[in-house]
């Protein structure tokens, strides 16, 4: 289970989420609205031309889509909720392949009522950059090269 992060950041949602343990993503940073996660570029998530899989990036950036509608400490009303994709969009700007390091930065954007709309920027470093903790891609993430725009609406229901 993805429980223990680099920052010691976690979020109750990614106890039984299985797929985002596979791809092995850290969370680095969470506030409302908010979640910053990395993960780094392995050879079983690229396509047949040897970049990453849109669908590796896709997958990456609505991790931190729902990491960010969905609060990490929820209060016991919240708690009989939970937020979901109603519809997203994905533009691919630059390929990513194998060691990089990407990061997922989600904000969210407007929030009205049960809808919520959130910007999520995916960005892919040189594969040594968590291993230097000085490189500016680990400290500030969008020094690396934006990849992705990822764009999602939510809607919060009932649990049941």
């Amino acid at each position: 289970m993805v429980e223990t992060t680099l920052s010691g950041a976690s979020h109750h949602i990614l106890t039984n989420d299985y797929a985002s343990e596979w791809m092995g993503i850290e969370v680095l940073k969470l506030d409302d609205g908010h979640a910053t996660i990395r993960m780094h570029l392995r050879q079983e998530m690229l396509n047949g031309f040897g970049m990453a899989h849109g669908g590796m990036i896709f997958a990456f950036g609505d991790t931190a889509f729902a990491l960010a509608c969905n609060p990490a400490s929820p209060t016991p009303e919240q708690a009989a909720n939970i937020t979901v994709a109603s519809g997203v969009d994905i533009n691919f700007i630059k390929p990513a392949f194998q060691g990089q390091v990407v990061t997922a930065v989600a904000n969210r954007r407007a929030s009205t009522g049960r809808s919520g709309l959130y910007d999520i920027q995916i960005y892919a470093a040189s594969p040594d950059a968590d291993s230097n903790p000085t490189d500016p891609a680990v400290s500030d993430p969008a020094s690396g090269e934006l990849i992705a725009e990822f764009r999602g609406r939510s809607r919060t229901i009932s649990k049941k």
